[in-house]
C-alpha cells in the first residue's frame, strides 16, 4: 500500500495515565494498562484479537477524542441513548497530521440503530435529504451509511462492521475502504473478519497477549480459526460435540 500513504489525520496517539483512575476497570484491561504511545503507519489500520481485549474501548476513545459522538455518527450528531463510554478518551492525546480532514464518520454496527433514528429526525423536515435508514434491512442501511460517508481525505472509524453485513456485503465493504484510502482516507476498524483484513497493505495490530502488536494476516485468530474451520470441519465438528 506504499502508493497510498499520505499524511494521515491520525498519526498516533498517547496516554496520560494520571488521569486514570486507580480503581478504573481500565487497568484491568492487559493490552491498555500502561500504554503510552501508538503510531499508526499505514491509510488502514485494523484492530483485531479475543472478545473483552480492548479494541472497541480504544476505538471509541479515539473517536471521542476527536470529537465524535460516542454512539456514532459525524462530528455534529449530539445525542446519548445510553451513556457507556469509558474514561480513556479524557486521558488520549491525539497526533494530527498537517492536512485537515474534509469529513469524518464514526460508524458503530452496536448502536447503528440509534444513529439511524437520528439521521431521519435530523433530515425530517428536508424530506429531499432523508435516507429512511430504518425501512432498509439493518446490513442495507450500514452500507448505505458507508458509501455515502467514506470520502476522499477523510477520517473513519469503524466497530466491528461484519456484525451488520453479510459475507458478499463485507467484499463489497472492502472496496470501498481501499478505493477511499486510496483517495486519502484513513480507517481505523475494529474487526473479526478473515474477509476486510486481508486488504492490500493495512496494518494488523492484535490486542492479544497482553500486548498491542502487529501481526501477519495469516497470523489473526480469525484468519486460523476460519481456515481451520472450512479445511477440517467434520474432523473439528467431531472433535467440538465429543467433548
Amino acid at each position: 500500500m506504499t502508493d497510498m500513504i499520505s499524511p494521515l489525520p491520525i498519526s498516533g496517539l498517547s496516554i496520560d495515565w494520571r488521569r486514570i483512575s486507580p480503581e478504573s476497570y481500565l487497568r484491568n484491561i492487559p493490552a491498555i494498562n500502561g500504554l503510552e504511545n501508538l503510531k499508526f503507519h499505514q491509510p488502514i489500520t485494523f484492530f483485531v484479537g479475543e472478545n473483552g481485549s480492548g479494541k472497541s474501548t480504544l476505538l471509541e476513545a479515539i473517536a471521542i477524542a476527536y470529537g465524535f459522538n460516542p454512539e456514532g455518527g459525524t462530528k455534529n450528531y449530539n445525542f446519548s441513548t445510553f451513556d457507556s463510554h469509558s474514561e480513556l478518551y479524557q486521558a488520549i492525546r491525539l497526533f494530527k497530521g498537517p492536512v485537515k480532514t474534509q469529513w469524518g464518520y464514526f460508524l458503530r454496527a452496536e448502536s447503528f440503530y440509534n444513529v439511524a433514528t437520528k439521521e431521519e429526525e435530523y433530515t425530517e423536515e428536508d424530506q429531499s435529504k432523508a435516507k429512511h435508514l430504518h425501512r432498509k434491512s439493518h446490513g442495507e442501511s450500514f452500507l448505505e451509511t458507508a458509501q455515502d460517508n467514506f470520502r476522499p481525505h477523510s477520517l473513519n472509524l469503524i466497530d466491528e462492521p461484519e456484525a451488520a453485513l453479510s459475507p458478499q456485503r463485507q467484499l463489497t465493504m472492502f472496496i470501498e475502504i481501499y478505493r477511499s484510502a486510496q483517495a486519502g482516507a484513513q480507517f481505523i476498524i475494529v474487526t473479526h473478519s478473515p474477509i476486510l483484513t486481508a486488504i492490500p497493505g493495512a496494518e494488523i495490530l492484535s490486542f492479544d497477549d497482553g500486548l498491542i502488536h502487529p501481526v501477519e494476516y495469516e497470523e489473526t485468530g480469525s484468519y486460523q480459526i476460519t481456515s481451520m474451520f472450512i479445511n477440517h470441519r467434520e474432523q473439528l465438528i467431531r472433535q467440538l460435540l465429543e467433548d
